[in-house]
């Protein structure tokens, strides 16, 4: 098959965030993102509002995304699009459309699973970013999921580590609404603890398997630490902010760089890469920095733009199916769950 002038328009529609973008041989033309505000003032992600915000947006942002690239829906080669895992509302929207495009364009229909593509995100072709090697390891943390993936080649992945109960992600948004922090609150958490002392206060770290993560008892810890200390003095979290969002984010942190030690220590695999919404926290983008001086590993941290959701991680791993050969059924149908080896 021949490899050159291939157009991927990828849509991902999984949460709360429309976005298109077009991949040109690998390489992001458009990434367009529209947020949702919507969902602040309910402290959460509310999926009705959610599907409805997405009709309301792919339209427009498709079309955005075709004409920043600089092309016509002409020259798409496929079309890929989030099949899972996510809200079925928001997926149902991005599924029906992309599946309507190629139809109509006469063009493959490729389905992406929403785990992989934050993985091979990593594959995207950005000037100062280095593209890890096979086998690698893969930390993926987001709001919704905290694996530790062994990556063998773009499409064959195993899962070695996984969170019991809860994701990091919603550790550190639900340790934000225990302070009173709006939602979402982890990049909150994250900006006043650069401002605090990480050692001022201490939390217990759950005791799991050595590469599974809990974050469960660590969250109800913070809330019962919290109470303690306001009923004593009842402006604790105003007077120390800082300090408790930089213990909390230090636990956090503490806890995933134990589970990859203890997987390098398993696999003896030196590749290490994170993906998904938490990788844009800066306390773990530094430790995996100083993880290289320290434990010789090479990391691989993605740009801020393929960290959240987007579609240009959608476009990427539609890129690499593309090459593959690997495309959809019309009859292909959203997967609200959907694990990462599926």
């Amino acid at each position: 098959m021949s490899t050159k002038n291939i157009y991927i328009l990828g849509i991902e529609s999984s949460c709360d965030d429309t976005s298109a973008s077009v991949i040109y041989n690998g390489k992001v033309l458009s990434n367009v993102v529209a947020n949702q505000e919507v969902h602040a003032k309910y402290g959460g992600v509310v999926p009705e509002l959610a599907s409805r915000a997405h009709q309301q947006n792919i339209v427009p942002v498709v079309q955005q995304a075709i004409e920043q690239a600089g092309i016509t829906k002409h020259d798409l080669n496929a079309i890929a699009f989030t099949r899972g895992p996510g809200l079925m509302g928001s997926l149902l929207v991005g599924t029906s459309f992309a599946k309507s495009l190629a139809l109509g364009l006469n063009i493959p229909l490729i389905d992406v699973n929403h785990m992989q593509a934050h993985i091979l995100a990593h594959f995207i072709e950005e000037e100062g970013c280095k593209t890890p090697p096979f086998p690698f390891v893969c930390l993926t943390i987001s709001g919704g999921h905290t694996q530790i993936v062994k990556i063998t080649n773009h499409f064959e992945m195993e899962i070695l580590g996984e969170t019991i109960d809860d994701a990091v992600g919603e550790a550190f948004d639900k340790s934000a609404k225990i302070l009173g922090l709006p939602y979402p609150g982890g990049p909150l958490i994250d900006k006043y603890a650069q401002l605090g002392n990480p050692k001022t206060f201490k939390f217990t770290k759950p005791k799991v398997g050595d590469l599974d993560f809990s974050f469960s008892g660590l969250k109800t810890g913070i809330l019962y630490f919290i109470r303690k200390q306001e009923k004593e003095n009842p402006d604790f979290i105003k007077e120390h902010l800082n300090d408790i969002c930089a213990s909390i984010q230090y636990t956090i942190i503490e806890i995933l760089m134990d589970k990859l030690k203890n997987t390098v220590k398993q696999t003896d695999i030196k590749h290490i890469a994170i993906a998904g919404g938490v990788s844009a926290n800066s306390e773990i983008r530094k430790r995996l920095t100083l993880a290289e001086k320290h434990w010789k590993w090479t990391t691989y941290i993605p740009k801020f733009e393929y960290t959240t959701d987007n579609a240009a991680m959608i476009a990427i791993a539609g890129y690499l199916k593309y090459l593959n050969g690997t495309y959809s059924d019309i009859s292909v149908t959203a997967q609200a769950r959907l694990k990462v080896t599926e």
